[in-house]
């Protein structure tokens, strides 16, 4: 398999409720984390005295974070809406050559930043609101 380039990895929003996702403007770095919980089911009768877990019972999770240069665009209006009315609206999340992840995500931070012989920039994180579908491309 060849290697992805890093540009390809996108973040949309959903811009108003009606599933119309544009790209989150400005971004120049995306990352995105899945986490799942254990739950340890170990017992004195664990064989050979190994951990067990019990299969399928942790929260699930995912976190989205990404950093760029402010643009004053549509989608920055909308993630500071988003922000500050406290919304989970659907987000995507494209993995080039891998997938898209759907779902609700709130907005757990975001931070803006410049200097006086700079561009301004900001830096955005979000926290899985929901259950996540993922669609192979």
């Amino acid at each position: 398999m060849a290697a992805q380039n890093g540009k390809d990895l996108l973040l949309k929003v959903d811009l108003n409720g009606s599933g119309l996702f544009e790209t989150v403007a400005g971004l120049r770095a995306t990352r995105i984390s899945f986490n799942a919980e254990t739950v340890d089911v170990t017992s004195l009768e664990s064989q050979g005295g190994w951990r067990e877990l019990l299969a399928g019972a942790g929260v699930k999770s995912a976190s989205i974070s990404g950093s760029g240069v402010f643009r004053d665009a549509v989608t920055d209006e909308r993630a500071r809406q988003i922000f500050f009315d406290g919304e989970t609206p659907g987000f995507q999340i494209i993995i080039p050559d891998f997938g898209i992840v759907q779902g609700p995500f709130l907005i757990s931070s975001i931070d803006y930043a410049g200097s006086h012989n700079g561009e301004a920039t900001y830096e955005i994180s979000l926290a899985s609101a929901g259950q996540l579908s993922f669609t192979a491309l």
